[in-house]
């Protein structure tokens, strides 16, 4: 009896120290694979690895995640234009694979959500063009356009809409006196925009939009997700 006394205090002093450097492992991981994270045309202010599921080290050593939570702020795209900066994306990653050296990762699929705040939108929009809540659904896109020589302010109620996968568009549900000749085409070409998301990681698409106060809160889903390389 002693013996096996003896021996459950080891076990249990050994399993301890298993735990502990497995979590020591984990958060190692963790730290490097936030460094690594490389998005494919655009880059993030911050990113944020969270590695699911005990034991890490048998996972490590099949080079293979059953799940990888990923926070993502301000992303943006490396090209030119208005493309929209993404002010957060949260994904969770599943079936992870690690590549040759650890120098790269893929999901083989990921879901999340994307949020894209007002500020980003408007600096996306066209110049001099502000874009808020609306209420009930729809954004207020207000802008400044040229009347008989006259700079006169029009908002609208606009609806967004998702194109490709990749697009937001913003389209303006009425326009304020439309009937008048070149007038709706006028307040339009300042208040309708569609715009692609910057940076988006390869593998993801928007799926569905909705519009809240705090923002565009888009759903997304991908497939063979590159994290790095």
């Amino acid at each position: 009896m002693r013996a096996l006394r003896i021996l459950l205090i080891v076990l249990v002093v050994l399993g301890g120290a298993f735990v502990a450097v497995d979590r020591a492992a984990v958060y190692f991981a963790e730290s490097e694979a936030e460094g690594r994270i490389r998005i494919s045309g655009g880059s993030a202010g911050s990113t944020d690895v969270s590695i699911k599921g005990f034991p890490f080290l048998t996972q490590i050593a099949g080079s293979r995640f059953g799940q990888v939570d990923v926070k993502l702020t301000g992303i943006s795209t490396s090209a030119g234009g208005r493309a929209i900066r993404i002010s957060e994306m949260r994904a969770q990653l599943h079936d992870v694979t690690l590549g040759s050296g650890y120098s790269s990762a893929t999901a083989a699929r990921a879901t999340g959500t994307v949020l894209v705040n007002y500020a980003d939108l408007t600096s996306a929009a066209n110049d001099g063009v502000a874009v808020e809540y609306g209420g009930d659904g729809k954004v207020k896109v207000t802008g400044t356009v040229d009347i008989l020589g006259r700079p006169v302010s029009r908002s609208v109620l606009s609806t967004v809409t998702l194109v490709d996968g990749r697009t937001i568009r913003v389209h303006a549900d009425k326009v304020p006196g439309e009937g008048i000749p070149g007038l709706e085409d006028l307040v339009r070409g300042k208040t309708d925009f569609e715009r692609e998301t910057g940076g988006l990681p390869n593998g993801l698409k928007l799926e569905k939009v909705e519009v809240t106060p705090d923002g565009l809160e888009i759903s997304v889903t991908g497939s063979d997700v590159a994290l790095t390389g």
